[in-house]
């Protein structure tokens, strides 16, 4: 069988429809994952035993658990407790969301922990509460910090996105599969679709490349 890469044209719509369904479902899963991340890194490294403890078993069950069982927790699941479908849509930004806040998590703590503790003590001697030198002093220092890292999980995020075509989203993959099934070319349909996401992540690099240089991010 011959390769026939004039197709090309005719599918490129459709695959760039699912493309922007991926970004979207990305950015927006991000987002909550980096404001849960955000309180759940900052209880990671906070004085409140319950709250690590807590907020350990949330890090510890999601990165221990594959995002498609998540997945399958949220869209399968969920609507047996709570007695109503949960939409496609729905699922997969809460599935990818809490996802996301686990590693974001991390990265928060590890930003936390690699600004020096005299940071934490000259603003507390000053008349700061905890919160506030967090909040004021500690937190946006170590943001710059975790830029690169959030890139990258926001480049890992996006191509986990393709687990969400098996509840039927039709996100880039999903668009590929459904085109697959027109036009019987399954080398030339994926091989369009690997090329999206290469540069969808290769955009995403660039940016948070020049974030880092523009924030004058230093390792």
């Amino acid at each position: 069988m011959t390769l026939d890469f004039s197709i090309i044209p005719s599918i490129l719509p459709a695959l760039l429809l699912g493309a922007k369904l991926t970004v979207e479902l990305s950015f927006i899963a991000v987002l909550i994952g980096f404001a849960i991340g955000s309180f759940v890194g900052v209880g990671r490294v906070g004085g409140n035993r319950l709250i690590r403890i807590i907020t350990g078993v949330y890090v510890d069950f999601i990165r221990g658990t594959p995002l498609l069982v998540q997945l399958f927790l949220v869209y399968f699941g969920l609507p047996s407790l709570i007695g109503k479908p949960v939409p496609p849509l729905t699922a997969a930004i809460v599935a990818m969301g809490i996802n996301s806040g686990a590693y974001v998590a991390e990265i928060v703590r590890a930003g936390i922990q690699s600004i020096d503790k005299g940071q934490m003590e000259a603003a507390q001697s000053l008349g700061l509460t905890y919160a506030q030198a967090m909040r004021y002093v500690v937190f946006p220092q170590a943001f710059r910090r975790i830029i690169p890292p959030l890139g990258n999980e926001f480049i890992a995020l996006l191509k986990d996105s393709s687990l969400v075509s098996v509840i039927a989203l039709e996100d880039l993959l999903r668009k590929g599969q459904v085109v697959i099934t027109r036009t019987f070319r399954p080398f030339e349909v994926y091989m369009v679709v690997a090329l999206i996401y290469l540069i969808m992540t290769l955009a995403i690099s660039r940016l948070v490349a020049w974030s880092e240089k523009r924030l004058k991010v230093v390792d």
